[in-house]
């Protein structure tokens, strides 16, 4: 009885879908940034680090600042969901305090989850302009989720929009910042953040609610 040879050459490798490689490299290019920074990071590290080649991270990126991009991109992506996924979830009876408090505890949870990619995120967005852009569009995105909370949950409808996005300014602002004294710290929980924002933020905006549950 003969027995068929299969050669290695002739085995076909495995091709993952496009989107789940997208997600893998974007995975480690995260990692790899936080470590080496964006200037001493090399495509073909990422590439090794993923194991595919040099070529198909510049076909499904373009170049590094594209990966950079894509990176932040991402991350915004999942910092939105994080967000409204905790407003979402807040059972019924919630007061605006539990709801506000909720959406400024996410933020911090997914800091924690990121914590190299963010502070890599702060330094390079200095360095490379489109990496600056992108920031700013986080920024953006997490004003126009809160303008929303504002206006929708906690029922500031008579407010001005300029008011209620100047509001929001103040609270992103207070976030990012907080975010990067305690990473440097490295001893201040999430809870211990989220504390510090609600007290110097919610009194004021407490007071322009007009009926508190």
């Amino acid at each position: 009885m003969s027995h068929m040879t299969v050669h290695p050459s002739t085995r076909r490798p495995h091709r993952m879908p496009r989107a789940e490689r997208e997600a893998q490299i974007l995975a480690i290019a995260e990692v790899v940034f936080a470590e080496r920074g964006y200037q001493s990071t090399t495509m073909e590290e990422v590439a090794e680090r993923v194991g595919v080649t040099k070529p198909m991270i510049y076909e499904h990126f373009g170049s590094k600042v594209g990966l950079l991009n894509a990176c932040i991109a991402s991350a915004r992506t999942q910092l939105q969901q994080a967000t409204e996924a905790a407003w979402r979830s807040m059972p019924a009876g919630s007061t605006h305090e539990d709801s506000f408090r909720a959406g400024i505890r996410a933020f911090f949870d997914f800091i924690d989850g990121h914590i190299n990619a963010f502070a890599l995120i702060q330094t390079e967005a200095a360095i490379q302009q489109s990496a600056s852009v992108g920031v700013e569009r986080i920024r953006q995105q997490q004003t126009g989720k809160i303008v929303e909370l504002l206006h929708d949950q906690l029922g500031l409808t008579h407010m001005p929009t300029v008011v209620l996005e100047g509001f929001a300014e103040v609270v992103v602002g207070a976030c990012e910042r907080v975010a990067v004294w305690r990473i440097a710290r490295g001893d201040v929980s999430a809870q211990d953040a989220t504390d510090l924002v609600m007290t110097a933020v919610w009194t004021g905006l407490a007071s322009l609610i007009p009926t508190m549950p």
